[in-house]
This record gives C-alpha cells, sequence and structure tokens, in this order.
C-alpha cells in the first residue's frame, strides 16, 4: 500500500471514529517503562503515534526531545490542541518509511501490526527501525499476541513471539521480549512486550 493510500486510510478512520485501539492514556507497558527513565534529554521518537498519549506523558515528565510522527494529521492537530506548548517542529506527518534522523529511543505502540502483513512490509520495518536508532539506541514496545489471519482488512493485524524475531532479529538483538504483565484488562493474554537494540557492527 502507497504512502497516499495509508494516509487515506488512517484518515478516514480517524473521521469515522473507528478508533478501538485508542484507550485514551499511556498504555500500562509503556508508562512504566517510561517511569524508569532517568534522562529527560533522550532523543525519543514515537512512529505511528495516533493520538500519542505516551508522548504527552514523556512531554509532561519533562522529556522535551520527543518526536510524534503519523501519517494522518488529524491525531497530529488533536495532540496540538492538548498541548499547545509543544513543539511544533517535533509533530511530524510523514510516511514512516520516509523519514530519517537518529533516536536514542524508539517506542512502539503496536505500530508494526499495522501495516498490511506481508513478509516485505515487515522486513522493511525491522531495517527501518534499525536505520532510525543511533548505535546505542533502543526500540522499546508493544506487539499484539494474538493469530495471524488471512484477512488484509482486518487491522490490526497479529502474530506471534517467534513470527516477530523472525523479522525484527535481521537487524537487531532481542534484551526482553515476553508476555506483558501489565497489560489493561481488555489486552490481558494479547500483547507482547519487548526491548531491542542494534546488532553489533550493523554500523
Amino acid at each position: 500500500m502507497s504512502s497516499t493510500n495509508e494516509q487515506q486510510y488512517w484518515t478516514q478512520r480517524y473521521q469515522q471514529e473507528r478508533t478501538g485501539w485508542d484507550i485514551g492514556y499511556p498504555s500500562t507497558p509503556l508508562k512504566t517503562y517510561i517511569d524508569q527513565l532517568t534522562d529527560t534529554a533522550l532523543k525519543i521518537l514515537i512512529p505511528g503515534a495516533g493520538n500519542a498519549y505516551e508522548a504527552e506523558y514523556l512531554w509532561q515528565q519533562g522529556f522535551t526531545n520527543v518526536f510524534v510522527l503519523d501519517v494522518s494529521p488529524i491525531p497530529l492537530k488533536a495532540f496540538q490542541e492538548r498541548n499547545p506548548d509543544f513543539p511544533k517542529t517535533q509533530l511530524l506527518q510523514e510516511d514512516f518509511f520516509q523519514h530519517q534522523d537518529q533516536y536514542d529511543l524508539i517506542l512502539e505502540q503496536t505500530f508494526f501490526c499495522s501495516f498490511v502483513p506481508t513478509a516485505k512490509n515487515r522486513f522493511a520495518y525491522a531495517q527501518h527501525m534499525a536505520s532510525l536508532l543511533k548505535p546505542t539506541g533502543k526500540l522499546v514496545g508493544v506487539w499484539f499476541d494474538f493469530p495471524l489471519t488471512h484477512d488484509m482488512e482486518k487491522r490490526p493485524f497479529g502474530g506471534d513471539k517467534e513470527l516477530y524475531l523472525k523479522y525484527l532479529t535481521r537487524h537487531l538483538n532481542m534484551l526482553v521480549f515476553e508476555p506483558c504483565y501489565n497489560s489493561i484488562s481488555p489486552r490481558k493474554g494479547t500483547e507482547l512486550f519487548g526491548i531491542f537494540k542494534l546488532q553489533s557492527g550493523y554500523r
């Protein structure tokens, strides 16, 4: 699917308020991880951020170097309205695969599971995530843990630990990848929490 089609698809979902993934606050697994961070100077990217409650929480905790990326303008506008002091230059309406920069930390909130689950898309995701990390950077986040169906329209798409590692470990080393112990009630048993870093010698 082209970036134009992706933008149209997600913008339509927001316009129609078909946003069942939106819980209205930071997800517990990511909030718990954020709460143990001590370096507020970290350069952080949240791709496919939607309404970006995790970015809002980081901003409130004094993390000023946070970048919010989404292909649709609607959630970015809503975020700016909720957080008028947040720098507009750190709100990025872009295609993730076209974005170029380097980050200490990338926070993943089931963004991987939003793409049509072809091998090409999933390998491209892993490769581009690796390219966006600084040599000591980390990819930290949540992936859905439920069966991947053949319905190419039923987003978000699922998978399991073994399937995800097939793609992610092409460029990244797994530090943690286990079932979430602190998922919100409706998602208990359906989420994996992972921490990955660049493979030695990637750059």
